[in-house]
């Protein structure tokens, strides 16, 4: 099975980081996170959002951009940012991609964005706005490259509890 990763750069906001916690829980993505965190793991309101996924996930915390680069440098890494050139469903992501993400206030950091061009993606957005809910961004960009994946070992099918598909 291919390796989804997804890595938040400095997340400011727990809700955001929980809701994206339980994306990664119900999709197998894994979830790397990079210090300084606006907020403790412990936060009420990180764990409400999606306490009840936390031990189904694979995480791994670290102390810097730097550290997280050292620690992962054969990955397919991908910034997410109002400022990409490239569609986010236009690209297509291989085995072992690493989803990257900035801080809801201030995005990842420019030369970051400047030294890799052509893996700078853009979801895209009325242009008088500036930019969707992290959280939300996370979830288009996992299932997007599910669904190139073919949604690998994901369930396709629900199913009724008091009534059978005809």
């Amino acid at each position: 099975m291919p390796t989804l990763n997804i890595v938040l750069v400095e997340p400011q906001i727990p809700q955001n980081t929980g809701n994206i916690s339980r994306t990664c829980a119900v999709t197998g993505a894994r979830l790397h996170l990079v210090r300084p965190f606006g907020f403790e793991i412990t936060d009420k309101h990180l764990k409400r959002a999606g306490l009840d996924y936390w031990d189904k996930l694979d995480i791994t915390c670290y102390d810097s951009l730097n550290d997280f680069f050292g620690k992962n440098r054969d990955g397919n890494f991908f910034y997410f940012t109002t400022k990409g050139r490239l569609v986010h469903s236009d690209v297509v992501y291989p085995d072992n991609t690493y989803l990257i993400f900035g801080r809801e206030d201030k995005g990842l950091p420019e030369e970051l964005l400047y030294t890799n061009p052509g893996n700078c993606v853009r979801i895209p957005m009325r242009n008088e706005l500036r930019s969707l809910n992290l959280s939300n961004s996370a979830a288009i960009a996992v299932y997007e490259v599910l669904r190139q994946w073919e949604y690998p070992d994901l369930s396709r099918e629900g199913k009724l509890t008091g009534f059978v598909w005809e």
